[in-house]
């Protein structure tokens, strides 16, 4: 029963697959004289329903199952004795029935994957980013850490710009109320973005018990239909004004950092050391994207689109999660597949030119590879071997530590074969602080 395999382009494949129903007789017969042992029915003894009864109840979906086992063995035997790599499913479907009623035909449509042609990356530059870290580097991440122990205190004056509020207020367009339009004892922190920038700096210049009537203009693209591109006028009332009470930094706040005898000498170096460690990992994090973009602009391949849809989805299911542990609400969420399509033919073909880098070069991780990444990653946390235990009690856990090792070793014979290029940048440019 060999069947023949017709390209239907670069990586799609056909195939007909044809069953003779006689030959399936034994088996059929075979499972309805199982079923018959199992099968209770009123008014007859267990394992003793006639086989002709069994054959009227199940008949055809016992046909219908061995119809199936058969397809997919034939279809497996096939690109077996092809040597074909299928990608994702094949996508069967029943034949239009010919003269001889004991024949069957399905038709297997299906992908197969890429054979990849791995580039050479010795002619290849990337650009490695080198920081040297500045005492005003220091100042800014204590001024943030500052900002993160922030206190507010009541004040008797106007309203400004980082003040905290808590207020009234209630907005209608054209003179009518709309879903969500009024609320009381909001708080929100003047400039913070909780609220339309125009919202926020109309508050600016009122006092406690003051109220005040002003109009904002809403986008076009604002999530509230009933508002987008209108024109809402608001009444608010102030109802309490505090201002924000940044910490010293002193020996106290030291100690709260974790430095015994509050040496603000130590917390600088503290923080010093702390800012290597992220700029380490921020270059490493460069040098890796460049690298497997160097992998893609080198590699000739083309993506199964079964692998690329199957992407799209896990992507757009991945992007709905995320939104609603955030609150907001599955239907409100305009997503698609197709918003994801880029991303997730990045990741595919990367993914495969990857696999073929690990098998072509025996970069498979190593066991204790995978250890250490757990272990390094369980060190933040205040119990590291509870962390350890964590990872390992988990398949997919235990996976994506494997994925980083394998990663890892992409990335180092990579570099073996890369030209580095140094360019010396601020730690805000690294980091992406504008």
């Amino acid at each position: 029963m060999g069947s023949n395999v017709e390209n239907l382009g670069t990586l799609e494949r056909r195939c007909d697959i044809t069953i003779s129903l006689e030959k399936l007789q034994g088996e059929i017969e075979n499972r309805l004289k199982r079923l018959a042992k199992t099968t209770k029915l009123h008014g007859f003894r267990p394992g003793k329903v006639p086989i002709r009864i069994i054959t009227q109840m199940y008949g055809m979906q016992v046909q219908q199952d061995v119809l199936n086992d058969a397809v997919h063995k034939e279809f497996k035997d096939t690109v077996k004795e092809h040597n074909l790599q299928v990608a994702g499913y094949p996508r069967f479907e029943a034949k239009a029935a010919n003269d001889n009623e004991t024949l069957y035909t399905v038709s297997a449509t299906f992908e197969v994957y890429p054979e990849i042609v791995l580039g050479d990356l010795s002619k290849q530059n990337i650009e490695r980013p080198t920081v040297q870290i500045e005492e005003a580097d220091i100042d800014k991440t204590l001024d943030m850490i500052c900002k993160q122990r922030v206190t507010y205190e009541p004040v008797s004056r106007a309203a400004k710009k980082g003040d905290r509020v808590k207020i009234d207020y209630h907005g209608t367009v054209d003179g009518d109320d709309f879903p969500g339009g009024k609320a009381e004892g909001i708080q929100l922190i003047i400039g913070d973005g909780k609220f339309l920038k125009d919202f926020e700096a109309s508050l600016i210049g009122m006092k406690v018990g003051n109220n005040k009537s002003f109009d904002v203009a809403f986008p076009d693209d604002y999530h509230g239909k009933d508002i987008a591109g209108k024109t809402v006028t608001f009444e608010a009332k102030l109802n309490e004004l505090e201002e924000p009470v940044l910490p010293n930094v002193d020996a106290e706040f030291a100690k709260l950092l974790g430095i015994p005898d509050g040496d603000i000498k130590k917390l600088r170096e503290g923080i010093h050391k702390d800012l290597e460690r992220e700029v380490s990992k921020r270059i490493r994090s460069r040098i890796k994207e460049q690298i497997m973009q160097a992998f893609l602009d080198n590699t000739r391949i083309e993506a199964p689109s079964i692998l690329i849809n199957q992407e799209k989805e896990r992507l757009m299911q991945n992007a709905r999660s995320d939104f609603e542990a955030r609150g907001m609400k599955a239907k409100d969420i305009p997503l698609t597949a197709d918003l994801f399509k880029e991303k997730a033919e990045y990741r595919v073909k990367l993914g495969l030119i990857l696999a073929e880098l690990v098998k072509v070069h025996a970069l498979k991780a190593t066991s204790e590879q995978v250890r250490n990444i757990i272990e390094d990653a369980a060190q933040s946390y205040e119990n590291p071997e509870q962390v350890v235990k964590w990872h390992y009690a988990s398949p997919e856990r235990l996976q994506e530590a494997e994925s980083l090792a394998l990663e890892e070793n992409v990335v180092n014979w990579a570099l073996e074969k890369i030209k580095l290029i140094d360019r010396t940048v601020t730690f805000d440019e690294l980091m992406g602080i504008s």
